[in-house]
């Protein structure tokens, strides 16, 4: 059974603050990506957990991402009872200036110590 989850904070490419809710012992880190006028993207690392595994992970990963000043709030689960999830890719539809929407797009990255094996899991 995980631990219960924590809570850290970060900033996007614009300055926006995020509170991110995570496992401490399956999130590495959360990764903002945005696609910008001229076609390209922004990708910036809104969170890292430095913290260190201290047991395996729960079968149920969830995080929680909100941000008041963009009205963003989302919670994602996801049941893994094999531990086979490394990576989530959220994308989000943001309204920009003039009302022009934009895509955002949240990796939620486990990483966690070296990689196990799925069925080292109980």
């Amino acid at each position: 059974m995980g631990r219960h989850n924590r809570e850290g904070r970060g900033t996007d490419q614009r300055g926006a603050s995020y509170t991110i809710s995570y496992q401490p012992d399956w999130l590495q880190q959360v990764k903002v990506t945005r696609s910008l006028a001229s076609g390209r993207q922004s990708t910036k690392t809104l969170f890292r957990n430095r913290g260190e595994r201290e047991q395996r992970p729960g079968h149920r990963v969830r995080t929680r991402i909100t941000c008041k000043e963009q009205k963003l709030d989302f919670e994602i689960g996801v049941d893994d009872p094999h531990g086979i999830i490394t990576r989530i890719v959220v994308e989000t539809v943001l309204p920009g200036k003039a009302g022009v929407e934009r895509s955002v797009q949240f990796t939620i990255d486990e990483g966690h110590t070296p990689a196990r094996s799925p069925t080292s899991r109980n």
